[in-house]
């Protein structure tokens, strides 16, 4: 149903299971940047009230263009650290989706929650939407952890999550396209600076442990939320086939990634569904057109993207990065 429109000239519509859509009017097309800086101040409100936003009608078709968007939006753009999937810069600030199988789903999680400074705001463009699905999915976080078994959500609480990583050059990101340098040494003092324990490997390989908070608060309206990559990042999520041939091929110690309870304890297999029938539960979506722009509050939304039909041309941008937060119990981990 279209609610009150925000600004002259537009206007916003709320139905369930969709996230709100501001149509901006035939006057944004001409000068999508000019637009942005214009109503920055009322855009991000409404990211805030409803935690995310499809901006449609600015018609954005190449990646610089959207660069200057999502710049006027949110200055200061993130440089990615720690990807486990390679990205190609497409402009200043702005990178390609993360290279991932089209047929394959890429399951709700919340961007870089395992690294130190995660992003706070997240801000997608569409260049080329898919002949067919391929949606960003969200999901509401305080509801998804409301949703949750409270003995599992205590755990998780109390102990955190571990994050292992095994960096293989030809399995995802490598280790010097995930920290941005080949410098065994930048690395280190990397790893150092966040918390993450690291061991060099015989085959020039990098092995990495890092433990963060599963439930953290908003930082603007201090609700509890599930933030986290547990699910997505764990063995059980990956494809039957997919799972059984790297631990064939590296052993169960030397997936390129997974994920424990915080004190070391292996996740089983129940515990991943169970974290995803709940995202499946609270997930909304909006399928894509050509020139939308979305912005996606990084905390309080979840995000997931669907298998689809070539071709499709989103980017994507991250801002405002959280202050870190003690990772309990107090990490003491060994870095050498």
């Amino acid at each position: 149903m279209p609610a009150a429109a925000p600004m002259p000239g537009t206007e916003l519509d709320v139905h369930p299971g969709k996230p709100p859509v501001l149509h901006t009017g035939a006057h944004a097309r001409g000068d999508a940047p000019g637009w942005a800086a214009e109503h920055r101040h009322a855009v991000r409100s409404l990211v805030t009230e409803h935690g995310a936003l499809v901006i449609r009608g600015l018609a954005l078709q190449e990646a610089g263009q959207a660069g200057a968007v999502l710049h006027h939006l949110a200055p200061g753009p993130m440089t990615e650290r720690e990807a486990f999937a390679p990205r190609r810069t497409r402009a200043p600030g702005v990178y390609s989706s993360t290279t991932w199988p089209a047929n394959q789903p890429m399951c709700m999680h919340h961007e870089l929650s395992y690294t130190h400074a995660p992003p706070g705001l997240l801000l997608l463009a569409c260049l080329a939407a898919p002949r067919t699905g391929g949606a960003t999915a969200l999901a509401d976080a305080t509801a998804v952890l409301d949703a949750l078994p409270p003995e599992l959500v205590q755990r998780f609480e109390e102990e955190g999550w571990l994050l292992t990583r095994t960096y293989h050059d030809e399995i995802g990101a490598s280790w010097a396209e995930a920290f941005g340098t080949d410098d065994r040494t930048a690395v280190e003092d990397y790893c150092r600076a966040h918390r993450i324990e690291f061991r060099w490997l015989p085959d020039a390989g990098l092995h990495t442990r890092q433990r963060r908070r599963a439930v953290v608060r908003h930082p603007l309206s201090g609700r509890r939320c599930w933030f986290n990559q547990i699910a997505f990042l764990n063995e059980w999520t990956m494809a039957p086939e997919v799972r059984e041939y790297l631990i064939d091929v590296h052993g169960p110690d030397r997936l390129p990634f997974t994920t424990r309870f915080g004190k070391g304890d292996p996740i089983g297999e129940d515990v991943v569904q169970l974290i995803n029938t709940v995202y499946e539960r609270h997930t909304v979506r909006e399928p894509w057109q050509d020139g939308d722009l979305m912005l996606v509050d990084n905390v309080r939304m979840a995000h997931s993207r669907e298998p689809f039909e070539p071709p499709r041309d989103v980017v994507v941008a991250m801002a405002e990065p959280l202050h870190p937060t003690p990772c309990p119990p107090a990490f003491e981990g060994n870095a050498r």
